[in-house]
């Protein structure tokens, strides 16, 4: 090989080299640029992810002020049934998935129903009506009272008049189920002739003849239906049901009412 060829290959390696060594700067200086960014952006994410932290964290409720506090309430187990309620209706509750929320009343407020007597429209087919006060709210068939079918009522006598700022109502709750035209009153009246005060209805149609009622109607699970008072007067406290979504029977695990005497 002569002289001149050989310069000639030697300038040509090195300008390949060259080439090769600044293509290999050009992406190293690429890929270190986009580590980079890369790591700074996941920086701002983290940064911005700690920032938003103590936002998404709900903040803690204040303490209940003044004389008020939540009622003492107590729930039975919750039962996870596997079939969906095949049932729609306008005025149906939207169930929700989250715990309900404390209840807040005067501090003096206390479960004024328990052990309290029970009367109702008919002879229950099952159970004892002092079931509905005796604390027991399971869904075990041994904690249940059942009335007959159409329009039927369970009531209670709180001995005397009370302020009364919450009841809760327990039917079956071990499926979900739907209890047509729940309608709850309030009154001094045993045969709530007069001075009756309605606090529910969801009967939207009138069907049980208690008044057309603008309330929903609602699927039953373990924490019962909560019902607000707001302080409502009265001695007698009478829950009325037709049937529901599986039967025409009328079933009642437990009533709790809060309130405290009237002054």
């Amino acid at each position: 090989m002569s002289q001149d060829m050989r310069v000639w290959l030697r300038a040509g390696v090195c300008r390949f080299v060259g080439m090769a060594a600044a293509v290999a700067l050009v992406f190293g200086t690429t890929a270190y640029a986009a580590e980079k960014a890369s790591k700074k952006a996941d920086k701002k994410a983290d940064t911005t992810q700690q920032t938003d932290k103590p936002a998404d964290k709900p903040a803690d409720k204040a303490a209940p002020s003044g004389d008020l506090a939540a009622i003492a309430l107590t729930l039975p187990d919750a039962s996870f049934s596997s079939t969906p309620l095949a049932y729609v209706r306008a005025n149906l509750e939207t169930p929700g998935y989250k715990p309900r929320e404390p209840f807040l009343a005067p501090k003096d407020v206390t479960d004024i129903s328990k052990g309290k007597p029970v009367t109702s429209s008919a002879a229950p087919t099952t159970g004892k009506l002092e079931m509905v006060t005796d604390g027991d709210k399971q869904y075990a068939d041994k904690a249940i009272v059942t009335l007959p079918a159409g329009t039927q009522w369970v009531q209670i006598d709180l001995g005397a008049a009370n302020e009364i700022y919450a009841i809760v109502l327990w039917h079956y709750h071990a499926a979900q189920r739907v209890y047509f035209d729940t309608v709850v009153q309030v009154s001094d009246d045993p045969e709530f002739k007069k001075d009756v005060k309605t606090v529910y209805n969801n009967d939207d149609d009138n069907s049980s003849g208690l008044g057309v009622g603008k309330n929903n109607e609602y699927v039953e699970t373990y924490e019962g239906k909560l019902i607000d008072t707001k302080g409502e007067k009265g001695r007698y406290v009478r829950c009325c049901s037709k049937g529901n979504t599986s039967d025409d029977f009328n079933h009642y695990i437990e009533v709790e009412v809060f309130g405290k005497p009237v002054k």
